[in-house]
């Protein structure tokens, strides 16, 4: 470890060469300096009013942001003084100067980059771009700390002042970054492209919704900012750059924009690429395929959308308009035959010619959708057989598409199938849970299922179903907990308990189905402490240690939530636990390797005698292998775990 402190000098070395060649350069102009000193600080106040006009910061980065804009202000008092003072500074005061100006700058430049880079990189780099903070932070220390107050006669309240400051970012400088946590783990399960059902696209519409990119504008300026990010980073950072690119296409296939290649420009049709300089009527473009709309259709807010384009939103479980994103009362799409006829016309004048393509139309759906009273009707039938059928008719329309989750939720099938699950027969309670997965996909219908009382209900059936219905009990228990709202009651109605024995005994696809439920509710803290209490841990090392399941990166995902909290500290930081993520540090794949990096640093953030175990279990020389050559994400957990290890050798 020796050799990591030498590797500092060099840079203390030379950072102290720059300071005299600055204070060189300084003497060199001192006949020119006063002149020369307006400026510099006529420079760093125009900083300074920059960042403070930049207004809000990306999410991830906002409050840093912040914390360092009001840092930058705090200076402007020393600043007026040194303008207000006669005849030259000195130089060593001026070298300072000189240093504050570089580190304004590369302030600023940060901060331009939380204003409005790229959201995804912000979020997926949040580490790396707390390390250029703190990078800024020593930059700022370092010009002001040998500022000669005394030798220029600033006031002592202006020294004070300057001081506090360079406290507070020393303090700011040693705070470990606490990425938020719900964020990350979105994040890391998307990136690991899981399919379960209807979690991939739950977890990317909850990402979407914390970054803020639903809708059109917002995706358009994040399109635009990763391309300016792929330009500055000139083919490094490749890995990084594919994840980046890999969930821009996610939330813009989640918001129905039809673009398979997210970074590629706005390209005109075929139809158009002999008039490429023709200006088309904005009001003719798709708002979703940004291409002219040949069937326009009007939805409930009253825009119009492409029929193929908005029925492809439609049937991926969205109920809001993808331009307002406004709750659409109805599903319902009316040609809009005026424009039609204007798009006909402007074409024909400019001889465009458009590509036929016939309407995508299922003739046996209006059929089916009528049926819908008639069998909500028939649950309450008094006959057996009617309402098998009526149910397991049910589950097949609520399966095929929005429309049908709607039309059923409108005709009173939600409150007719809760009724139905504490009856005995057994595939009428496997049908109607499904069914109520099906519905549970729309949001609005989520909040509809929990109000007439299902969770309970399917918490029983998780306990005693047949195992196809435990299993989509798990699975509807986790579309549930997509609201904040469910994941308390699911926890406060001992939902918690019953899928920790489905992850113990159940069937492969039972195990994933409690994983993905248990991941989500663990989200919410007094969950953790529940899931603690109902023996998670040990079926977690059970599946950890199974190879053939293939679910080490969900255990581990679930780990590091438990991590967070005293209790699952206690409960998970044993000896043969953490010799089994020292193992998969050393021979795990690449994604286990950061995973259980992520685990353990957490873990010794709360407490050295986790660090001490594992370094007894020789983790210090796989920790430095994931350092050179793991992901991009594993090598910056690598670098902070390395950070905590010297610490901890010095205690």
């Amino acid at each position: 470890m020796g050799d990591v402190e030498e590797e500092k000098n060099p840079a203390v070395a030379a950072d102290g060469g720059r300071e005299k060649e600055r204070e060189a350069a300084a003497v060199a102009v001192a006949g020119e300096r006063e002149h020369d000193v307006d400026d510099l600080i006529r420079e760093l106040k125009v900083i300074i009013d920059s960042v403070a006009a930049f207004g809000d910061y990306r999410r991830t980065q906002r409050k840093e942001s912040f914390n360092l804009v009001r840092r930058m202000k705090l200076v402007t008092p020393l600043l007026e003084e040194i303008q207000e003072l006669e005849g030259p500074i000195p130089d060593a005061a001026y070298a300072r100067l000189c240093s504050l100006l570089k580190a304004f700058t590369a302030a600023k430049k940060l901060l331009r980059c939380c204003h409005d880079g790229s959201k995804i990189y912000l979020a997926l780099e949040g580490e790396a771009v707390m390390g250029r903070f703190h990078m800024v932070y020593e930059k700022l220390n370092h010009a002001l700390d040998g500022m000669p107050y005394e030798e220029i006669g600033v006031s002592d309240e202006v020294k004070e002042q300057v001081e506090l400051m360079s406290v507070q970012l020393r303090r700011a400088k040693r705070r470990t970054d606490t990425q938020d946590m719900e964020l990350a783990m979105d994040l890391m399960v998307v990136i690991s492209k899981r399919d379960d059902r209807n979690a991939d696209g739950a977890i990317i519409e909850r990402l979407a919704k914390n970054l803020e990119l639903q809708t059109l504008p917002d995706l358009r300026a994040e399109t635009m900012a990763i391309k300016k990010l792929i330009k500055e980073r000139c083919g490094q950072n490749g890995e990084s750059t594919q994840q980046i690119i890999d969930l821009l296409n996610k939330f813009k296939q989640t918001a129905g924009i039809e673009d398979t290649n997210g970074l590629s420009d706005v390209t005109l049709p075929k139809y158009l690429e002999k008039c490429p300089s023709l200006m088309i009527p904005n009001d003719f473009l798709c708002p979703i395929s940004l291409e002219i709309m040949m069937d326009p259709v009007i939805v409930a807010s009253g825009q119009t959308y492409e029929r193929r384009s908005i029925q492809m939103w439609l049937e991926a479980g969205h109920r809001t308009c993808p331009k307002t994103r406004q709750t659409l009362a109805h599903l319902s799409l009316a040609p809009n035959y005026a424009l039609r006829n204007l798009i006909l016309q402007w074409c024909e004048r400019n001889k465009v010619e458009l590509l036929k393509r016939e309407p995508e139309q299922d003739p046996d759906h209006s059929e089916r959708k009528e049926e819908i009273p008639s069998l909500v009707g028939d649950l309450s039938s008094i006959h057996l057989d009617a309402q098998r059928r009526a149910v397991k008719k049910l589950r097949m329309l609520s399966k095929e598409n929005p429309d049908n989750r709607v039309a059923i939720a409108k005709h009173g099938g939600i409150p007719a199938l809760v009724s139905l699950l504490p009856y005995p027969d057994s595939k009428i309670q496997e049908h109607t849970v499904t069914a109520l997965l099906n519905l549970s996909i729309d949001e609005g219908n989520k909040r509809l299922i929990a109000k007439e009382g299902a969770i309970p209900l399917i918490i029983e059936i998780l306990k005693s179903g047949t195992v196809e219905a435990q299993e989509n009990s798990a699975a509807a228990l986790f579309s549930l907990s997509m609201l904040d709202e469910n994941k308390v009651t699911i926890g406060s109605m001992n939902g918690i308990p019953p899928l920790v024995n489905l992850l113990q005994n159940g069937t492969i696809r039972g195990k994933k189905d409690a994983a993905t439920a248990l991941f989500n509710l663990v989200l919410n803290h007094r969950n953790k402490a529940r899931a603690i209490e109902a023996g998670v841990v040990a079926p977690l090392r059970q599946v950890l240690d199974d190879k053939n399941l293939g679910m080490v990166d969900e255990a581990l995902s679930i780990f590091l939530l438990l991590a967070s909290h005293p209790d699952g500290r206690a409960a998970i930081g044993q000896l043969p636990f953490i010799e089994a993520l020292v193992r998969l540090i050393k021979d795990g794949t690449p994604k286990n390797r950061e995973c259980a990096l992520s685990v353990l640093l957490e873990l010794g953030s709360h407490g050295s005698s986790f660090l001490l175990a594992a370094l007894q279990f020789g983790v210090y020389d796989h920790v430095r292998e994931v350092e050179k050559s793991g992901t991009n994400r594993g090598q910056r957990k690598a670098k902070s775990l390395l950070q905590l290890m010297r610490k901890c050798e010095h205690v």
